[in-house]
């Protein structure tokens, strides 16, 4: 392995990308030994990690790809462990908690499509299994108090949970030095080439040499992938966010749409918006939003926005993950997906000792490779 000497030429694997994607498999690179170095863009970039909902979310996933159900339960039930490691080596509780999460419907036929889609969800083939319930107003009310009447009944998941991603995002950044992982900020990669031994990597900044390289940069990995053979086909999905004033806690569980923070405050987000690379805030979704708020939680009503704003998620074709490798660059990997906290702990715990070893199997990541986009061809 190179040695780890910070502003070093050259390193053992490059992360490009220092969002929460790239930051989990660096930090899962660092603590098995190897030398790493993460090329982040910076704040001038389109970073999903600044608008996620901090959510570590099973239920729902995986309609139309099962193993990403299987994946994301995998992910879940690491999160203990991998929460845990980050307090050790860092002092800091990410606050991750586990009540399980509810998604709210506003009529009855809200109420039986999600019936409906939660049991085409669990009849597919290869299909994980994991409880849920499908509740009435009453048991919903039950759970929930702080409900309003016009909720008409809801799904719960006990699996389902969240964390204060920022924590999370500074624990991970924190325990860079404790392994030795170069972070480098500004650092927005230009082109990579292949050599016979490695890649070389050029920015403004200048040049360095890895032995491998992972991409992790979001809706950047569609253009650096191709000078390493992969294909990447993201897109930005815009959403938008309201978070309101401190109140006293009325949420225990946290709902698809809504959750209250550890520090009290109320975030509010469910729009989806194809606009390409517009991030401005447009007031009729924010007001759509707050009117669905309201109605499924009154109290809302009494409390002041504090903030808006809205990001770019990363996107794929079918809205499922890529996690792919280079066929014509060996030692060339992707990693993308829209579910950056709730893959967090596969990313850290799974991804980054495959990525380390020099391949991902198979036999369990064929699946999610990028060939899926181009069946014939690759058939």
């Amino acid at each position: 392995m190179v040695a780890k000497t910070p502003a070093s030429n050259e390193t053992d694997i490059a992360v490009i990308g220092g969002g929460l994607v790239g930051s989990a498999i660096a930090w899962g690179l660092g603590r098995l030994g190897h030398a790493v170095t993460v090329l982040d863009e910076g704040d001038i970039a389109y970073r999903a990690s600044r608008g996620n909902f901090a959510l570590v979310w099973v239920q729902s996933k995986g309609l139309g790809m099962p193993e990403y159900a299987g994946w994301t339960k995998a992910s879940a039930e690491q999160w203990p462990g991998f929460a845990a490691a980050l307090h050790e080596e860092t002092g800091l509780d990410v606050r991750y908690e586990q009540p399980g999460g509810f998604i709210l419907c506003l009529s009855e036929a809200e109420l039986e499509a999600r019936r409906d889609a939660m049991m085409r969800l669990h009849n597919q083939p290869a299909m994980v299994k994991y409880p849920y319930e499908i509740l009435d107003h009453a048991e919903t009310k039950r759970r929930m108090p702080a409900i309003g009447p016009d909720v008409a009944g809801s799904s719960f998941c006990p699996l389902d949970g969240h964390v204060n991603s920022l924590r999370l995002f500074r624990a991970l950044h924190q325990s860079f030095s404790r392994h030795g992982i170069d972070y480098r900020p500004e650092h927005d990669v230009q082109t990579i080439t292949p050599l016979a031994d490695g890649f070389e990597i050029i920015g403004a900044w200048g040049r360095l040499k890895a032995g491998k390289v992972v991409l992790a940069a979001g809706l950047g990995n569609a253009r650096l992938g191709p000078m390493v053979g992969l294909h990447v086909p993201v897109k930005p999905s815009k959403g938008q966010i309201i978070v309101t004033e401190k109140a006293a806690p009325f949420l225990p569980h946290p709902v698809v749409t809504i959750r209250q923070t550890d520090e009290g405050g109320v975030m509010i987000g469910d729009s989806q918006e194809d606009l390409g690379f517009n991030t401005v805030v447009t007031n009729p979704v924010i007001s759509t939003m707050a009117e669905r708020a309201v109605r499924m939680f009154p109290v809302l009503g009494g409390l002041n926005v504090v903030r808006t704003w809205s990001a770019l998620r990363v996107m794929t074709e079918d809205g499922f993950p890529i996690y792919d490798q280079s066929a014509s660059y060996p030692g060339a990997f992707v990693a993308t997906c829209h579910s950056g906290v709730t893959l967090a702990a596969n990313h850290a715990l799974t991804i980054a000792p495959l990525i380390a070893a020099g391949m991902f199997p198979e036999d369990r990541f064929g699946v999610f490779s990028a060939r899926r986009f181009h069946v014939p061809a690759a058939a």
